[in-house]
């Protein structure tokens, strides 16, 4: 059965690393050490990418659970630095999107992704309409790694998962793409996506990055 798709996660596979400036300006506006940061950074985030936050009420909560109180305006700028934090670009592997669709493939973005943070990409990146299937799981109320998700993917993209290619950064969610017959590595840099895609024989069907 033939490669007739591939589907990419957002953040750190399309993008590069988060953007520097964006990090330390949540940090210095919350004015919390970087451990302290990070730790309630990442307890509410799935319910954002779930819909259950918008994210202006995330970050209402972070400062609520941090116990700071800041000027009224605090929440919004920190809301919209959070949204710069992942607007970033991995320009190697939006080459390698542009050679796939030259190839015939299918191409589909499949993200856990929260509300400012889809419009800030949607503003600054008009690449992501050179994908065939979009699908940001705030817009769904379900999240990687449910089955759900990859699911309602497959549906859209009209492929079965042995026909499905499935790249992400967190080995959770690939391993759950696997656990549905679908074709999935793990992605850190695009050397080792290349290396990956000739040790699984990959390459005699697609293009390599």
């Amino acid at each position: 059965m033939g490669l007739r798709a591939v589907v990419f996660d957002y953040g750190m596979v399309l993008t590069g690393p988060p953007d520097p400036e964006a990090h330390a300006a949540l940090l210095r506006i919350t004015g919390l050490p970087l451990d302290r940061f990070e730790s309630l950074y990442w307890a509410d985030r799935h319910a954002y990418d779930l819909g259950s936050l918008s994210g202006i009420a995330f970050w209402r909560k972070f400062l609520l659970d941090a116990g700071l109180s800041l000027s009224p305006g605090a929440a919004e700028e920190l809301n919209q630095w959070d949204a710069r934090l992942w607007t970033t670009q991995n320009l190697a592997m939006l080459a390698w999107q542009q050679q796939l669709k030259q190839r015939g493939l299918l191409t589909a973005i499949l993200s856990n992704m929260g509300d400012t943070v889809l419009a800030s990409i949607e503003r600054e990146y008009a690449w992501i309409q050179d994908f065939d299937v979009l699908v940001w799981s705030y817009q769904l109320r379900i999240a990687k790694p449910d089955p759900a998700i990859y699911n309602f993917v497959l549906k859209e993209l009209g492929t079965l998962p042995g026909e499905t290619l499935f790249l992400d950064d967190r080995l959770v969610n690939v391993d759950a793409a696997r656990a549905l017959g679908i074709q999935a590595l793990q992605f850190s840099t695009v050397d080792r996506l290349r290396a990956d895609l000739i040790r699984s024989g990959l390459d005699s069907e697609l293009p390599l990055p």
